[in-house]
């Protein structure tokens, strides 16, 4: 996986849950949403974002949440950017 392009971001995790999720992902040498590496930056400043993300793919909606997830997965690859 690339690193970002922000490396004060990437190597500065605060502790917390996304913290501990990258971390897991990384020794499992899998690959995670980027977006959890501001998550655990700024976690306080940042749990709004995590929760409106988080209704938005799995709330109550149209589209199935699978559609959703299909849809912002399109979307990235669109922008070169990984899901």
């Amino acid at each position: 996986m690339k690193p970002m392009f922000l490396p004060g971001v990437e190597h500065n995790p605060q502790p917390g849950p996304y913290a501990d999720m990258i971390r897991m992902m990384q020794q499992s040498g899998s690959e995670y949403p980027q977006i959890w590496h501001m998550f655990a930056y700024l976690p306080k400043a940042t749990e709004h974002l995590a929760r409106f993300t988080q209704e938005i793919l799995r709330g109550p909606g149209a589209f199935s949440p699978g559609i959703r997830e299909l849809i912002a997965a399109f979307t990235s690859y669109g922008n070169e950017c990984p899901f």
